[in-house]
């Protein structure tokens, strides 16, 4: 859902919400979020927990962060996103407040009132912003399409019993009926 756009939107206004109230801005147009359903942080808490260990186990570098976790996409006042998973691998964009440019990999899970932002406008957004690697992982279709954004390469569609391949770890899959 979004607001009537009289204006362009910032961050001052993101910071402005109420508490409680949380939503996300592309170029300057406020996307409210509804708070997500039991399945929804099912799966962000089992894929967090599973792209973590795998990170640790292999003395990885990167980070993994579940939502709500800030992300500045274009390091201007008209773009943040709160990913339901960002990983982030380059250090040097983290502050205390968030990530500031795209992350290496970030996972959306969908909501069955709007999901068409996750495969229109954050799909262009991640993708002309550096994302690496972008995941919408649909519980309503039990599918997961992921996008090689890095390399160009066409996006596969699995389901959930499938072993999805991650792009930017050759040797990690997820299978997400696994984590449920």
């Amino acid at each position: 859902m979004d607001l009537a756009q009289e204006r362009i939107y910032t961050i001052d206004d993101i910071y402005a919400l109420p508490d409680g109230q949380r939503a996300e801005l592309i170029d300057g147009r406020m996307y409210m979020m509804t708070p997500p359903r039991r399945i929804h942080q099912e799966i962000v808490s089992q894929l967090t927990k599973v792209i973590g260990q795998y990170i640790d186990a292999h003395d990885g570098k990167c980070k993994v962060y579940p939502a709500p976790f800030a992300v500045f996409l274009n390091q201007d006042d008209r773009n943040y996103v709160e990913p339901d998973i960002s990983v982030i691998c380059d250090m040097d964009k983290l502050d205390e407040y968030g990530c500031n440019g795209a992350p290496d990999w970030i996972i959306e899970i969908t909501s069955p009132t709007n999901p068409q932002n996750d495969y229109g406008v954050k799909l262009f957004k991640y993708r002309t912003a550096g994302v690496r690697e972008y995941w919408i992982v649909n519980p309503q279709t039990n599918t997961v399409m992921v996008y090689d954004l890095e390399n160009e390469k066409k996006s596969n569609q699995y389901t959930f019993e499938d072993d999805v391949p991650v792009c930017i770890y050759e040797d990690l899959n997820i299978r997400i009926s696994d984590l449920l």
